[in-house]
């Protein structure tokens, strides 16, 4: 950390200045916009980036009053997640996704797994637009209609028991000692397990797409430059990947994607 930013996070969480608070905002508010534009790309255009940098700058305040720089943790490593949850939870607020559309994501992931089951290997689009009935071209609309479902990153959230809240976030449980006792610990392990093996099936390319976008952190439109593809085959990727695993492990009653 820089001298002049730990001085800062002193002003602020020892003395309280405000002042001092707001320069940090300024100073981490690109971060903001950065996680923005990746989850614009998905978005229709019913949803402005503007209002996904609002929502991103309230998870940023709310990381800022929570982080602890004792702890020597890296607080962007700290405040992405938050600021990436407060957005998609804007998103949420909104219902911004159709029924419809979401209905015809949940028949694709159940379309893939079937299919990949029964064929133990990955279904290629001639094979999945024969199982639903359609052409290769329908089933490209379909996967640019269903896009929007998929930009939720698939180890954002696991679900908790009946009568407590129906989502937590895996970091925010990591991040408080207290929170999470070791059956929960093993359960958190177990879905990384089977996220792991889940995406060490996916074809080649998609499985490169999703290690750029979720691990190396580039924007679909980086991933095109880096593969020689354009945006949109990137994002249809992306879209498959994600049905695919959303698929092959939707059997796992404790998971949620």
């Amino acid at each position: 950390m820089k001298a002049d930013t730990k001085a800062l996070w002193q002003k602020y969480k020892e003395d309280g200045q405000m002042e001092a608070r707001d320069d940090l905002i300024i100073q981490y508010a690109p971060m903001v916009k950065y996680v923005a534009n990746r989850l614009a790309i998905h978005l229709s255009s019913s949803v402005e980036v503007d209002e996904l940098i609002s929502y991103g700058i309230e998870g940023l305040i709310d990381a800022m009053e929570k982080y602890d720089p004792s702890r020597n943790i890296k607080f962007e490593t700290y405040a992405i997640t938050r600021i990436r949850g407060a957005m998609l939870d804007g998103l949420r607020s909104m219902d911004w996704v159709p029924v419809s559309v979401r209905q015809k994501s949940k028949e694709l992931e159940k379309t893939y797994a079937a299919l990949e089951s029964r064929l133990g290997r990955a279904a290629t689009d001639q094979e999945v637009a024969q199982e639903l009935g359609i052409s290769e071209q329908e089933l490209a609309e379909l996967l640019k209609e269903v896009a929007a479902t998929t930009i939720i990153s698939l180890d954002d959230y696991i679900p908790g028991e009946e009568g407590e809240d129906k989502k937590r976030r895996i970091v925010e449980m990591l991040e408080d000692e207290n929170a999470v006792n070791a059956l929960e610990m093993v359960e958190i392990q177990e879905v990384k397990d089977l996220l792991a093996k889940a995406i060490a099936k996916l074809p080649e390319k998609e499985k490169t797409v999703v290690y750029l976008y979720y691990y190396e952190g580039l924007t679909l439109k980086e991933i095109g430059l880096t593969l020689g593809l354009s945006e949109s085959r990137i994002s249809q990727l992306h879209t498959k990947a994600v049905l695919r695993l959303r698929g092959s492990l939707s059997k796992k009653k404790h998971l949620v994607l």
